[in-house]
């Protein structure tokens, strides 16, 4: 709690005290209250409060339901960690009483950087008065084929265009104290534009097209937060790609921030791609490949991810290394 001391010393002196459960859920989010639901007692690293969607929930409920969460897992867990709220935000925040923007591929269709700058602006300021740090957005990906059916998600064909409204969303969100999450990395639809479909694509066309608007976002727009795609790519999950989440983020572009699952995405290597045999393999491969936070649909999913960790297919100091990012990411943003 010495604010005066690094931020990274902050981390390491905080992850000595921590077991390897607490660890493990400091690595995991989903969307849940623990007031209703106590199998967040150790932790978490980040929450989506569902039922601020629904159209029954008042303006003042947003920020009185954030402040209550919060104070749940400072004064309920045994370490006291904050939890890093998040929730969507491709054109708007996802919550009832925000403002819905038009999508992102009409803004496409503008070229107009400076409205998408305004834009994601404003939807910063209406995250952070609910008490919302990280927003699943923008989307990145490519629309190289109109059957696709998140075309309307994305800033359209061009690798340059939407390099260009990429860091411009992520650079005004960041600026504005929230954490972008740019989306799905990488080549996130198939042949025929079929959803998380195999991809089968040389580093060559990686580099020339589908790289440019990821890496802007990290270069250009500061993105501290990357989400892993569904699709395989070359055979391998990109959830589980030592060749994306670690060479390419890592080693090539020098990305420090947490790299995220899509929802339920690492579970696609045993129940989509057939290459692991159970969820423990799966959870392994991705969190040894350089994925840092497991993205499922609720709190007791967790025990399908657990066993990896326990039994020690994940070397301790990769578990390590995942939670001092994340740990850093939360004294940066100033939940402590």
């Amino acid at each position: 709690m010495n604010t005066r001391l690094p931020v990274e010393r902050r981390a390491q002196l905080l992850l000595r005290q921590m077991t390897l459960e607490e660890k493990f859920w400091q690595l995991y989010m989903a969307p849940g209250d623990p007031r209703a639901d106590s199998t967040w007692k150790h932790g978490a690293f980040g929450l989506q409060l569902l039922s601020l969607r629904e159209p029954t929930a008042k303006l003042g409920d947003a920020a009185a339901t954030a402040n209550a969460v919060q104070r749940w897992f400072i004064d309920s867990t045994r370490l006291g960690v904050p939890v890093i709220l998040f929730e969507e935000g491709v054109h708007g925040l996802m919550q009832s009483h925000a403002t819905i923007f038009p999508a992102a591929i009409g803004f496409a269709a503008s070229w107009d950087t400076t409205a998408v700058r305004n834009v994601a602006a404003t939807i910063a300021e209406q995250a952070r008065m609910r008490g919302i740090r990280l927003l699943l957005a923008p989307v990145v990906n490519l629309a190289r084929d109109p059957r696709w059916g998140r075309v309307e998600e994305t800033y359209g064909e061009d690798s340059w265009l939407s390099a260009a409204m990429g860091a411009a969303f992520t650079g005004s969100l960041e600026r504005n104290g929230v954490v972008a999450t740019p989306k799905h990395f990488v080549a996130n639809h198939g042949d025929g534009g079929r959803d998380s479909y195999p991809i089968a694509l040389d580093r060559a066309t990686l580099e020339d097209l589908h790289f440019p608007p990821f890496r802007a976002s990290i270069d250009r727009g500061g993105a501290r937060a990357i989400m892993a795609s569904y699709n395989s790519v070359n055979g391998v999950p990109a959830s589980a790609s030592t060749q994306l989440l670690t060479r390419t983020l890592r080693g090539d572009w020098k990305f420090g921030g947490v790299v995220v699952s899509d929802q339920a995405g690492v579970g696609g290597a045993n129940v989509l791609h057939h290459t692991a045999a159970d969820y423990a393999e799966a959870t392994a491969q991705s969190i040894n490949a350089g994925l840092d936070v497991i993205f499922q649909s609720g709190a007791h999913d967790a025990a399908l991810f657990w066993p990896a960790f326990r039994d020690g297919r994940i070397p301790r100091a990769r578990v390590d290394t995942a939670v001092a990012r994340v740990l850093s990411l939360k004294f940066t943003l100033g939940l402590f």
